[in-house]
């Protein structure tokens, strides 16, 4: 199942106190990103984000989950209704991920 385009508005909604968040779309589920770095995902309509330790510190008894199939394991955020505290797990989050890998040439 894809993830509808009615629950990525309600998340970008969510997050709308952040600059710079963007996404993009892959295969029907959608990547999201903060001040250019990927912090999680959208994936059949479930927000994950990536387990960095400022994470897993504030949500130490989180449900963790795959996004597809073969993925690594990745943190539900379950209260997505808490715009606040949404908006902080992420600006926490920021220091540890890591940087755009930089493109060949």
């Amino acid at each position: 199942m894809a993830t509808t385009k009615e629950y990525l508005n309600f998340i970008l909604e969510q997050l709308s106190d952040l600059d710079e968040v963007n996404y993009r779309a892959m295969m029907g589920e959608y990547i999201l990103y903060y001040r250019g770095r990927i912090f999680g995902g959208i994936y059949d309509d479930r927000l994950l984000v990536k387990p960095v330790p400022a994470a897993v510190k504030r949500m130490p008894h989180a449900t963790m989950e795959l996004p597809y199939e073969g993925a690594k394991e990745m943190i539900l955020i379950d209260d997505v209704d808490n715009r606040e505290v949404l908006c902080e797990l992420v600006r926490s989050m920021w220091e540890e991920l890591p940087e755009k890998k930089k493109k060949k040439q």
